[in-house]
């Protein structure tokens, strides 16, 4: 068939640190099936691709408060997608996880090599701090009085309240996930890329595979 197109359908990472539930299946993984499915019954090359996310800060919150470890945690609930995938039909051409050597392997090959070349720069921020733990609190290990709605118990990267992604520095009266301390703002230094560096280069190498691929 010389009109076949090649279509790859990149499906939302859920964090595996909950069951799935009706809102996630009609949100984001059942409209990306019927659209895989409809490219298929047209006979273009399909490719589903997906899996669990075992590292994110929704993981590692369940696993401290369980007082049992992220991998233990990841296992639980990956093995529940399947299962539930399964059931209900969805069919993935690749449905993994961030816990796998490969992963692992390019992952960091990825860092590196940007780094090595230049494209990474160091930028220093304010973060919450928690000197009962002596630790930084990313994005869900903070929660607080959301500065939009008021909602009190927004967390450091969502309101649940009204919705809006958030500053976790501008949470009002901010405390600890994990002990329910009060942290500091102190500053720490992160990695970012300077994407900028790869502009030209990146719409270079997407509209040579236009005829290719198309997301």
């Amino acid at each position: 068939m010389p009109d076949r197109e090649n279509i790859l359908v990149a499906v939302a990472w859920p964090y595996a640190n909950a069951r799935i539930h009706a809102g996630n299946l009609t949100g984001a993984y059942l409209p990306a099936d019927i659209f895989a499915r409809f490219h298929r019954l047209k006979g273009n090359r399909v490719l589903m691709v997906s899996g669990s996310d075992a590292h994110g800060t929704p993981v590692t919150v369940r696993a401290e408060a369980e007082g049992v470890t992220p991998y233990d945690v990841y296992r639980r609930f990956h093995a529940g997608f399947l299962e539930v995938f399964q059931k209900t039909g969805l069919h993935y051409d690749l449905f993994t996880t961030t816990h796998t050597r490969n992963h692992f392997t390019v992952s960091q090959d990825i860092f590196l090599a940007l780094k090595d070349n230049g494209y990474l720069y160091t930028e220093k921020q304010k973060q919450w701090y928690a000197p009962s733990q002596k630790r930084f609190l990313p994005d869900r290990y903070v929660e607080g009085t959301c500065y939009i709605c008021g909602y009190e118990g927004a967390r450091g990267d969502q309101c649940d309240g009204c919705g809006n992604l958030l500053d976790a520095t501008l949470l009002i009266d901010p405390r600890s996930k994990i002990d329910g301390s009060t942290p500091e703002l102190r500053e720490t230094e992160h990695f970012y890329l300077d994407l900028g560096k790869l502009q030209e280069e990146v719409v270079a190498f997407l509209k040579e595979r236009e005829s290719y691929w198309r997301p």
